[in-house]
């Protein structure tokens, strides 16, 4: 693996370049599918599950007595584990809430703000070689703690025409009863549109690889918001001599086993532990049941040398990790220092992991440098912030002269 040596700040936009397509080089397929969907509804669905996944159904909405075998045959233990998760989750997104804000700006004139549920909102579940279920409290937890009436999930089936039971008890234990079985592009043109089965929806939440990137983005041509552009998964761990090799190596491994486009990133001061957790890499790899997957997003890896602190910080900033790991002596240096980021996990004993699944935070988190102008999913992401404003007869008396004279200032005589 090459390390790479103080790159200069000209050099940072090559040397941290994302494997990733533009989304203008998928537009025409993500094109096709959408006029497909848009026409034919259903049929379409169908047509493309068959193509793209392998199978062909007979109805897209999951059943009751599906969702009721998949509750059995989930293991005790991991629905204990999924609770706990859940519990975590809403206790921070809970925590999120805040009052009204209800100001008088000057004597007679009251402002005020109030927060009101989207309606309906589409959660994107991934699903093909690991179902993502995790994914689904991340989602619906916070959809439903805003009070959404209409949520509807979209997860790609396997070959057998079903979905894993790990993500049926998950939504059912989240109140989501609207679940179909259509993944990639198609499932969000269905929810940006509408078919005969599923209900249209006003924004559009969750993860998924490129193809469902830049359908997401498409969507917002036909007036549809989405949380964020979210594509492949990707780490960068900032780490000095006092980190512990194996952990680094494990948390990047963590992030290259989403897929063969991810990316992960090591920045540190210390050559050595940079040779160290590159041994690692390798020998931790190999005994990983994803290894095939591994070794194809560890072409995309990243080994960067750099010998000051405050250049360190700026090259992260300038990446804007999706995730950031911090695991120094001084890891309030790096923290206080933080711009651009999805989510930060600080020290030795803060993997990752624990942020994907069950600490309380949110996973869905903006990735290829959106960072630097989006925020991870919150619940504030499933609100709409409505400005309200009474003004009395006296309040009118004395801000009206102000209103008359900037409406005249700017030729517009229907509001003077």
């Amino acid at each position: 693996m090459q390390i790479i040596q103080n790159p200069k700040p000209s050099e940072w936009a090559e040397v941290l370049k994302r494997p990733t397509q533009s989304v203008e080089a998928l537009n025409t397929v993500v094109d096709e599918v959408f006029t497909a969907v848009k026409q034919n509804g259903d049929d379409a669905l169908k047509t493309y599950t068959k193509t793209f996944d392998g199978v062909a159904l007979d109805a897209l909405l999951v059943s009751s007595t599906e969702i009721e075998s998949a509750k059995a045959a989930v293991a005790p233990e991991l629905k204990a584990a999924i609770v706990q998760a859940k519990s975590n989750i809403e206790m921070f997104h809970k925590a999120q809430k805040t009052s009204r804000i209800d100001v008088e700006t000057q004597t007679g004139v009251r402002c005020w703000q109030e927060k009101r549920p989207i309606d309906a909102v589409g959660l994107y579940i991934p699903g093909g070689s690991a179902p993502l279920f995790s994914t689904v409290l991340m989602l619906a937890v916070p959809a439903q703690i805003a009070g959404c009436s209409s949520i509807v999930l979209c997860t790609p089936p396997n070959t057998t025409g079903k979905i894993a039971n790990e993500i049926l008890y998950t939504a059912a234990l989240c109140g989501v009863t609207q679940i179909y079985k259509v993944g990639g592009i198609q499932a969000i043109a269905a929810m940006t549109f509408g078919t005969e089965t599923i209900n249209r929806v006003s924004k559009l939440f969750g993860p998924g690889n490129q193809y469902v990137t830049a359908a997401k983005q498409f969507a917002t041509k036909y007036g549809v918001a989405i949380d964020m552009p979210a594509g492949p998964s990707e780490l960068l761990v900032m780490a000095d001599a006092t980190a512990t090799p194996a952990f680094v190596a494990s948390d990047l491994l963590s992030q290259a086993e989403h897929g063969a486009d991810s990316q992960v990133v090591l920045v540190s001061s210390c050559k050595t532990l940079i040779n160290e957790v590159s041994k690692e890499v390798v020998e931790q790899t190999q005994r990983l049941n994803r290894k095939s997957i591994i070794e194809q997003a560890l072409n995309n890896m990243k080994l960067i040398y750099v010998s000051d602190q405050n250049q360190a910080v700026d090259l992260i900033n300038f990446y804007g990790p999706e995730h950031y790991i911090i695991a120094t002596s001084d890891n309030s240096f790096f923290t206080d220092r933080v711009q651009n980021a999805g989510s930060v996990f600080i020290g030795d004993y803060t993997p990752e992991s624990a942020g994907d699944y069950a600490s309380g935070t949110n996973h869905t988190l903006p990735t290829n440098g959106y960072a630097k102008a989006y925020s991870g999913v919150n619940l504030d992401s499933f609100l709409k912030n409505i400005t309200f404003q009474e003004i009395s007869k006296e309040g009118l008396k004395n801000l009206g002269p102000t209103i008359e004279l900037m409406a005249e200032a700017e030729g517009l005589m229907a509001h003077k």
